[in-house]
């Protein structure tokens, strides 16, 4: 697991999402840009695996996201626990 985490497994993980099925329609819809290692890329299939280190800008409610991946998890715990899965980046 230590290698990546599927892209909509760690929306909802993180709280962003209060389904998986939510989050895995959102970034079907290709709605999730992600950096990884300075290359800019829109995640299309949920399947695509995101890594500790990769930027995710998405917008949500009206309201745009943008963070940083510190860390995988292992379940959907606590608001508590999802935020120290990520955290926020400067808006540009």
């Amino acid at each position: 697991m230590s290698e990546g985490c599927r892209a909509d497994v760690w929306l909802w993980r993180a709280r962003f999402f209060k389904t998986r099925s939510l989050a895995a329609k959102f970034v079907d819809e290709g709605k999730v840009r992600l950096t990884r290692a300075g290359a800019e890329s829109r995640i299309d299939k949920c399947a695509r695996p995101v890594r500790v280190g990769d930027q995710l800008v998405f917008a949500v409610g009206g309201k745009l996201t943008a963070v940083a991946v510190e860390a995988l998890g292992e379940r959907r715990g606590p608001p508590a626990e999802a935020r120290t899965l990520y955290s926020a980046l400067p808006s540009s």
